[in-house]
């Protein structure tokens, strides 16, 4: 009978758990790394592996759900903020196209049917007014969207938004009362500039002010007058507009006859001098109309007013005028019209070289 076959030594060393057998990251894990870190695949130990930082790995999972979030709020601002100066662009072009921006469309300007003449001149006017209030409308709505997508990012981060938002609305109120001045500025320059009120090179009464605008601001109009004095106006302190060159301008000339005159007579011949001057080359790029006779406008002691207007372009009525009543005088003293008093004798006599009547 064989001796039995005794049993197995047993091994001088313990078998491994299973987990760090198949882990290859076990051999390099040092007793103090994080838990997470023995996990094969996991976010936890490729960051543990590369840093060896221990607060980094163990937050590696929601700092990369954060960071995801984050992104996904950066991106949605820029594709929304692109998206918003789009839509303004759409709103705000077609000035130099020759049409009216649809933005403008509900304020576009009251027309006369002979203003159409004049349409050209308007289009530069038009696209300069769209292009500054789409620039307003671009820096507002960058400004939203972007302080918007900031509080998401610090309420993803766990920041407290709730005296954020307590404080800004406090800081709103405070500048609301303390800067009242400020804020009707800047809304009466927006929609002075909707309503195209006056634009530069626009010659405009402005109540203690009178000149030609040379900057249209959202707080601050600058004009000067005749002497050149340069005027800084504040936009909300502005409670009228007199504009006199938007669209078009009137030269009215007025024209004294004395009392012996033939009333007709004179009105034909100064009708026929301001047709001729207005066919002058100098003068016939400023006018958009043929003069329009009016009649006599009044009577008085001295004689008889005569009046005739010529619709021109815009800011061009004073240089019309003066050509055509220079014009308008010299026709009348050649046809020998007498003066109206006292150049021409007392009320009622009739003046040197005149037949009494």
């Amino acid at each position: 009978m064989p001796p039995p076959t005794p049993p197995p030594a047993p091994s001088s060393t313990a078998p491994a758990p299973s987990g760090l057998l198949d882990n290859p990251l076990s051999s390099v894990i040092p007793p103090e790394a994080p838990a997470c870190a023995a996990d094969q695949g996991s976010l936890c130990a490729r960051v543990y592996r590369l840093t060896q930082t221990d607060w980094l790995s163990r937050s590696a999972d929601e700092l990369f759900a954060h960071a995801v979030v984050v992104l996904l709020i950066i991106v949605v601002a820029v594709i929304l903020r692109l998206a918003v100066h789009r839509a303004i662009h759409r709103l705000t072009s077609g000035a130099g196209e020759g049409r009216v921006p649809t933005l403008l469309r509900p304020l576009r300007d009251r027309a006369v049917r002979t203003l159409r003449d004049a349409a050209p001149l308007m289009v530069e006017r038009r696209t300069q007014r769209a292009q500054a209030i789409g620039s307003v409308l671009r820096s507002f709505s960058t400004i939203l969207i972007y302080g918007v997508a900031f509080v998401l990012i610090l309420g993803e981060f766990g920041v407290n938004l709730a005296p954020i938002i307590a404080s800004a609305g406090i800081v709103g109120v405070a500048i609301g009362f303390g800067a009242q001045n400020l804020v009707r500025d800047f809304l009466s320059g927006i929609f002075m500039m909707l309503e195209d009120q006056y634009g530069v090179g626009d010659v405009v009464d402005l109540g203690e002010a009178t000149g030609t605008v040379e900057a249209v601001g959202l707080r601050v109009t600058t004009l000067r007058d005749i002497a050149g004095t340069v005027w800084y106006v504040r936009n909300g302190e502005v409670l009228r507009v007199g504009n006199s060159s938007q669209g078009f301008s009137v030269a009215v000339v007025d024209i004294p006859v004395g009392h012996s005159a033939d009333v007709d007579d004179a009105l034909e011949i100064a009708e026929r001098a301001a047709n001729a001057e207005c066919a002058e080359p100098k003068i016939a790029s400023k006018v958009i109309a043929p003069p329009e006779m009016l009649g006599v406008q009044s009577v008085t002691a001295e004689g008889v007013l005569m009046r005739l207007t010529i619709r021109t372009r815009p800011g061009e009525q004073w240089a019309v005028q003066r050509a055509v009543a220079a014009e308008v005088k010299s026709a009348l003293d050649d046809a020998g019209v007498p003066a109206p008093y006292p150049f021409g004798g007392r009320p009622g006599v009739a003046g040197p070289g005149t037949p009494a009547v």
